[in-house]
């Protein structure tokens, strides 16, 4: 993934550090490919300490000189970063944060680093006279799109595991850096890294973020200026089909699988022309990838002794689909973990198929973390109603589906230490999740599912959220928001679980899958609205049940909107015209609702806030009725393969005008105030 430059004892990151700070070396050795204007020396001392920038100011402007430290916490209130309070994110200096501190102390090369960010804090950007109108406006453009995403820090403490764990972690970390390779393969991107321009951090570290040169934050994705590269770019980029041209015909993914079925197979390239397309396994086109990430994880597993049998099978499992291609039989050991037999989790494998431009390749990634014994709590109270609830959700759907055995297990709950590849997104985090999408395991619902619990709980976070729920709710809602994680992880159990329930991706009507009815971005949509409105329904139905109180019904419901105006700020489609599948399930709730009274619009009331003009009041006595309604019409559409019905919910919520485009606006600007979290990854292994 990120290689490193070496000169003697002096190291330049992928990123090409803005700051870099190295020893002498010695006579005759090459020094380090930067520019002398990106290169501080020693003697840079501080004029007057570390205090000179405020955390989040020193974070962001961090992201925008390419530099890999976060100011985690002024834990001691002093005003000033201190060198417990350093951090180097994952993925973007190979050497760690032994070459930034060490001994309890702060090393030359990061007080040269900080002289960097309190110089642009102090004089804020400049571009070199010499460079034309066009270059400026690109980067300026990509410092608008970097500033769209807040550096938000998930770090994990390994500093007491044991000799065995770090090593066990270190090869996972390995395989981690191969699987942003693979990924980027697949999206296309890998060969363009290198056109970045080397006296260029913020670009770097807008190609590190999105893992790809394109702009997608919202106010930046379809700005023609805003690219990491000068090298003009097709609309539709990807490393799974051969030829960008063949993306341009509006029915070429639907083609694929009446041409060939292995065509459309989620673990094959299609390579060849447009006469010739074949399918090429991905242990064949990624030889050399995927060896190196079974290597890993062979190493990996031989770390691990008796107590940790399960998880030492799903390694070698793991490994050995890497170089045959049968990810079932991986399924099958990653199926036989959980809460209750290891202390680790990891799926790492090719597995949702949402950012390619056809939805059917399944794309790599790891998500690896520690098990949260917090889960035990909701599994005891669901997993006696899983039968209820899916003769629930079988009643509302209707004919022909009908109510089958459910055996899924409810969701584990997870604090991820690192997220890599598809699963490390620019901006946001997926927060609950349901695998695998294929196979035995998927169709006979057998599969796991996990709550990721450590995102969104910062401190910073917190207050975002709660500034965004004040400028758009009016203050009547406001008693019944809350920063408790509980109600919203509530949902996401609700939401995965329901994932599992009712007619799911490889549910069949006349003998046809969801993808095969819809096409894969609108069976995509759908399965995710499916399981979001089932999130709601099941919130009501709990509550109905008295297994949570109404208090924490409302608190849910009224967290769960909040979370659809966040994705519908983001716009409904990428800058290639790719549906984004939770915006538009969150405009089509959000739409519906409105129609049908359980949002309401309050055009000359002020918000909580007491500043802005207009609010919406969430009407809870409604919700009830009107959510059991939406979830007849989403499970009934799956349940029929009902395109046309589907299409139309599209058409009414998801691409608007008039009043209802305002809507969308009003939530989109309030939205966007914050930038949203952009999460980056750091583990310690010393104090």
């Amino acid at each position: 993934m990120n290689k490193i430059a070496r000169a003697s004892v002096c190291f330049v990151p992928f990123l090409a550090l803005a700051a870099v700070a190295c020893e002498k070396k010695p006579e005759g050795a090459a020094g380090p490919a930067t520019s002398a204007s990106a290169t501080l020396s020693h003697s840079q001392e501080p004029k007057t300490g570390f205090g000179r920038v405020a955390r989040l100011n020193f974070n962001r402007l961090a992201a925008e000189l390419a530099l890999p430290l976060f100011w985690s916490a002024d834990a001691n209130k002093n005003g000033a970063i201190d060198p417990e309070e350093v951090s180097v994110i994952w993925g973007t200096d190979p050497r760690g944060r032994d070459a930034w501190v060490a001994g309890g102390a702060l090393k030359p090369e990061f007080t040269a680093a900080y002289e960097a960010i309190a110089s642009r804090d102090a004089s804020g950007p400049k571009d070199p006279a010499s460079m034309d109108a066009k270059e400026k406006a690109r980067r300026a453009a990509v410092l608008k799109e970097l500033a769209q995403g807040r550096q938000t820090l998930v770090e994990t403490n390994l500093s007491e595991a044991t000799p065995n764990e770090k090593e066990l972690v270190q090869h996972i970390l390995k395989a981690a850096e191969t699987i942003e390779v693979l990924f980027a393969k697949q999206m296309g991107t890998f060969d363009l890294k290198g056109k970045v321009s080397a006296d260029d951090p913020a670009s770097r570290m807008m190609f590190f973020r999105n893992q790809s040169p394109k702009c997608d934050a919202p106010d930046t994705q379809n700005d023609p200026a805003c690219s990491a590269i000068v090298e003009t770019l097709p609309k539709k980029i990807t490393g799974l089909y051969p030829l960008q041209a063949l993306l341009g015909d509006p029915k070429f993914c639907e083609s694929l699988s009446k041409k060939d079925k292995k065509l459309a197979d989620p673990f094959h390239v299609v390579s060849g022309d447009e006469k010739t397309l074949k399918a090429v396994p991905y242990t064949e086109i990624y030889a050399t990838e995927m060896k190196s990430v079974s290597d890993e994880l062979t190493k990996a597993a031989a770390t691990l002794d008796e107590k940790e049998a399960p998880f030492k099978a799903y390694l070698t499992a793991a490994a050995k689909a890497f170089t045959d291609n049968n990810w079932f039989a991986a399924d099958e050991a990653w199926a036989k973990m959980g809460v209750s037999n290891s202390k680790w989790y990891l799926r790492i494998a090719p597995d949702e198929v949402y950012a390619e431009p056809c939805s059917n390749k399944a794309l790599f990634h790891v998500s690896f973390g520690l098990i949260n014994q917090n889960s035990l709590k909701w599994q005891s109270k669901l997993d006696p109603l899983k039968t209820a609830m899916e003769t629930a959700i079988a009643d509302l759907a209707g004919a022909p589906y009908k109510a089958r055995t459910v055996t899924f297990k409810l969701p584990d709950f997870v604090n991820i230490a690192l997220n890599a590849g598809d699963s490390r997104s620019a901006r946001g985090a997926t927060i609950g999740q349901s695998l695998p999408n294929f196979g035995p395991v998927a169709n006979e619902g057998r599969g796991r599912t996990v709550a990721m619990t450590n995102f969104y709980t910062d401190p910073d976070s917190i207050a975002a959220q709660r500034a965004t729920a004040e400028s758009l709710l009016c203050a009547t809602v406001m008693p019944k928001y809350t920063t408790d994680p509980e109600p919203q992880l509530m949902s996401t159990v609700l939401h995965e679980a329901a994932h599992n329930l009712g007619p799911a991706h490889q549910y069949k009507v006349a003998g046809k899958i969801d993808r095969d009815q819809f096409g894969g971005p609108l069976a995509s949509t759908l399965e995710e609205l499916k399981a979001q409105t089932s999130a709601l329904y099941f919130t009501d139905w709990l509550a109905d049940r008295k297994d949570i109180t109404a208090d924490e019904r409302d608190k849910a419901h009224v967290r769960d909107v909040l979370w659809g105006f966040g994705h519908i700020a983001q716009g409904m489609y990428t800058e290639d015209k790719h549906p984004k599948s939770y915006s538009q399930l969150a405009a089509i709730q959000f739409g519906y609702l409105v129609e049908h009274g359980a949002i309401a619009w309050h055009a000359s009331e002020t918000a909580a806030n007491g500043k802005d003009k207009g609010c919406f009041e969430i009407v809870l006595s409604k919700f009830p009725e009107n959510v059991k309604e939406l979830e007849k019409v989403v499970t009934g559409v799956k349940a029929r393969g009902d395109k046309a019905l589907a299409e139309k919910l599209v058409a009414d919520y998801v691409d608007v005008d008039g009043d209802k485009k305002k809507a969308h606006e009003v939530i989109r600007e309030r939205v966007l105030r914050s930038p949203k979290p952009s999460f980056v990854y750091s583990l310690r292994f010393s104090h």
